[in-house]
């Protein structure tokens, strides 16, 4: 416990400088934890503490029978403060699966990518945010289980995301893949990955073995590496927290 308020009180003090900003990723697991347990409050409560100004989340239900008929993404946003957009992946289980975005403000602009594949249909979730009168991309994405379908979602986002050059990105989640795999050499070519704190793996979350949630950035830097927030139980991945540099305005 108190390595973890030790790296909250770091992070938190530069949250002071108006020119960075404070991400979050975490796949949810739909709200379910490593002890089984469907518990959303525990999820949100790990993300007040952590004070993001922008969150990505990956496997969020909405209306799902397995989730109690419950829009996780708009219930999240009601115990956290936040405001939440919703990406669909597919349609699931009497309901909705997909991705969602937390922010302080609504954004400007919301844009489902949808990724090549067979199987489980695959997606990228965009919002366009302003943040002390500059625009940026946020962008959560869960990709496959399968290398190659990987590599060719990898392809196709790199792609997709290239229309607004000008616009800094920040791009993370959960890419079923570790360091040095084809697909995040890809990410990391095209853009700036941002090195993470050890202990630095994710999954599972009791006790991870694997590297597979990472955060890129175009247009911006980290202010410190990604901190893997050792919460061990409330999904089966855990989260990352990241401070940002937002660009100085001329």
């Amino acid at each position: 416990m108190k390595f973890v308020l030790v790296l909250l009180a770091a992070v938190t003090s530069l949250s002071a400088e108006s020119q960075t900003i404070r991400v979050l990723c975490w796949n949810l697991h739909h709200g379910v934890g490593g002890d089984g347990k469907l518990d959303l409050p525990r999820i949100a409560k790990v993300i007040q503490e952590a004070k993001p100004d922008l969150v990505a989340l990956q496997e969020v239900d909405k209306n799902c029978r397995r989730s109690r008929k419950v829009d996780q993404a708009a219930e999240l946003g009601k115990l956290t403060g936040m405001h939440t957009t919703y990406g669909k992946a597919m349609d699931f289980d009497g309901g909705e699966y997909g991705q969602a975005i937390l922010t302080k403000k609504p954004p400007q602009l919301v844009k489902v990518h949808r990724l090549p594949g067979k199987g489980e249909p695959r997606i990228a979730f965009e919002a366009l945010i302003s943040i002390n009168n500059m625009k940026l991309s946020f962008v959560t994405v869960h990709l496959d289980l399968d290398a190659a379908q990987r590599l060719s979602q990898t392809e196709t986002l790199i792609q997709a995301l290239s229309g607004n050059p000008s616009h800094p990105l920040i791009l993370c989640g959960d890419f079923n893949d570790i360091p040095n795999s084809p697909a995040i050499k890809a990410f990391s070519k095209a853009f700036r990955p941002v090195a993470k704190r050890e202990p630095a793996l994710t999954c599972p979350v009791d006790k991870p073995d694997s590297e597979i949630d990472h955060v890129f950035l175009r247009g911006l830097e980290a202010a410190e590496p990604v901190v893997v927030l050792p919460e061990a139980v409330a999904s089966d991945h855990r989260p990352l927290l990241v401070e940002l540099k937002l660009p100085e305005r001329n």
